[in-house]
């Protein structure tokens, strides 16, 4: 046994990465306290409690962070109508800077100088977790076993880690069945490697388990009504049983459930790591992409045009930062600040319904709304003057007229 280093708080999840560096990590000398972030992943944290101390975990930390998780990440994301990539909800770009406030907090709890992941050095992960890491702990020391020479050399592939889980008394779950590697939260779940790494290569019918085969989903939607403030759901109604939610976790989840009865939130997509290179990713996201389509409708029914103009740039440029693991830097800070401010006017209620696999708009309201039906009809003149637009047109022809001008005459020199 290698001599004393010291305290290390490892990101524990129970499966078999984790749990084979734990072990490693009392075999090179420090004493483990495992954190377990219940995010809103399907686990038995009771049975991943017992087997971090089987491991020999000093001490074993479970904390449900799921609440915080949606109030302080989710919905900044839905304000700000994330997408990275024109795509991806980014459920896993926003629990690391969660799980990572958690892992400090108890590492500074314990007075431990080092905290530890199971991230390998090939993905983005293991940037979103030591970037917050850092951010939230400058004096903190990250020991990142997938990228010292002494742990991959030594497990070159998952025959050598199973091996040693078997060595050491490792309960070893995964199964030739799932010939993929998952990441779960209340947010999505994430598939990719093994035979997914083939990008040609068609998901298998039984990969998916938060959404059914739009295919096979019932034949009557569920029509809801969701409730905006500053751009945040504060409630939602199923019109068809009366069914309301409020409180924001309790919100979410039934808003999983209802996406996930109707195969709503299931993309395939090929993205681009920061690390600097593509990968295939299968996510199923079910009550983000409900909330997206609604979010999206109410902000444009509320919204000035030319600040949303802005507010969409600022988007852009938040999903790019969440997703290469910059949440807690001044500049995404400043981002969450200046589209919550665009939120003020983003109140009111979007009626849509939930069927095969698709989310239909059926309509809004709200008190700050700048649709003017009397403005806008095609019946009623209002207060506008339609002979206006005549020089409204001339103004803006002026520029294309100059512009073709002079490519005719530069065409004409061309030719002679």
């Amino acid at each position: 046994m290698a001599h004393s280093k010291g305290t290390v708080v490892l990101a524990y999840s129970g499966g078999l990465d984790t749990s084979c560096i734990l072990v490693w990590l009392k075999e090179q000398g420090y004493d483990v306290v495992a954190y377990l972030a219940n995010i809103g992943q399907k686990e038995d944290f009771e049975a991943a409690r017992k087997k971090a101390l089987a491991l020999g975990a000093k001490k074993v930390y479970i904390e449900d962070v799921s609440r915080e998780f949606v109030e302080k990440f989710i919905w900044p994301a839905v304000q700000a109508n994330a997408l990275y990539e024109d795509r991806y909800l980014l459920g896993t770009a926003l629990a690391r800077p969660c799980i990572a406030r958690g892992l400090v907090a108890i590492a500074q709890q314990e007075g431990a100088q080092h905290v530890a992941h199971g991230a390998t050095g090939k993905g983005n992960d293991q940037v979103r977790f030591e970037l917050s890491c850092y951010a939230l702990c400058p004096k903190i020391k990250v020991v990142a076993p997938w990228r010292l020479p002494e742990f991959y050399q030594r497990f070159p592939g998952r025959p050598e880690l199973m091996d040693y889980a078997k060595k050491h008394g490792i309960p070893v779950p995964v199964t030739p069945q799932t010939p993929w590697s998952m990441d779960e939260n209340l947010m999505h779940i994430s598939y990719e490697a093994g035979i997914l790494e083939n990008p040609k290569n068609q998901a298998p019918p039984g990969l998916y388990t938060k959404t059914c085969d739009p295919a096979n989903s019932p034949d009557t939607p569920d029509v809801l009504e969701i409730q905006f403030e500053r751009g945040v759901p504060v409630k939602v109604t199923n019109t068809g049983d009366g069914a309301t939610r409020s409180s924001a976790l309790e919100l979410f989840v039934y808003l999983n459930d209802i996406a996930g009865k109707h195969g709503v939130g299931r993309i395939d997509i090929v993205e681009n790591r920061f690390i600097g290179m593509k990968s295939r990713g299968i996510y199923e996201t079910p009550a983000g992409t409900i909330l997206y389509h609604a979010h999206l409708d109410i902000e444009a029914f509320t919204m000035d045009r030319e600040v949303r103009k802005i507010k969409q740039g600022l988007s852009l440029k938040f999903s790019e930062l969440v997703y290469n693991g910059f949440w807690h830097s001044p500049e995404c800070e400043f981002l969450r600040e200046c589209i919550g401010r665009s939120q003020e006017p983003v109140v009111g209620t979007v009626r849509l319904s939930v069927f095969k696999g698709q989310v239909y708009i059926l309509g809004r309201e709200s008190p700050r709304s700048l649709y003017n039906e009397e403005l806008v009809s095609m019946n009623v003149q209002g207060d506008y003057e339609p002979a206006d637009a005549t020089g409204f047109i001339n103004i803006n022809s002026l520029r294309l007229k100059e512009y073709h001008r002079l490519q005719s005459k530069v065409t004409v020199k061309q030719d002679e």
